[in-house]
């Protein structure tokens, strides 16, 4: 599924510039995803656009999120420890923490991976129509290892 996310973030700038589902599942068909993962990802992506309908970003920018047992279980250490750095950065307010750990929730793996989390954060921006800054994208796209130090 995440493969398929990562294609639509490269391929359609925003959420309204993707076709319908038939016309999606189709061309996504054609590039060589498969089915079931085309379904995951359509399935997935309707509850992001649930979620971004209902986007207020008017939550207190002091609020403290406090983890549930099941959310810990679901997101995994280094997953909740990334969300933390982003919003410590202030680059992911509280609104958008909730939509990336209600997206997060809705994936069936357990723990989630580092990298699969990173398509979600991407994904969240995707649909409220907003790009991450530079040193952010440079944070979601790129593995560690392959970072030039200066």
């Amino acid at each position: 599924m995440f493969e398929v996310l990562v294609y639509l973030y490269e391929n359609y700038w925003r959420p309204d510039a993707c076709p319908d589902h038939v016309q999606l599942t189709r061309k996504l068909s054609a590039v060589g995803f498969e089915s079931d993962e085309i379904q995951e990802a359509l399935v997935w992506l309707d509850g992001l656009a649930e979620a971004a309908q209902t986007y207020t970003g008017e939550q207190s920018e002091a609020s403290m999120r406090v983890y549930s047992p099941a959310e810990l279980d679901r997101l995994g250490p280094d997953s909740v420890a990334f969300v933390s750095f982003l919003e410590s950065a202030g680059v992911l307010p509280p609104s958008m923490r909730e939509m990336v750990i209600d997206r997060a929730s809705a994936v069936g793996e357990s723990p989630l991976a580092l990298e699969d989390l990173k398509v979600i954060v991407l994904m969240v921006f995707w649909s409220l129509g907003e790009e991450p800054d530079a040193l952010i994208l440079d944070e979601l796209f790129v593995a560690p290892e392959e970072r030039l130090i200066h």
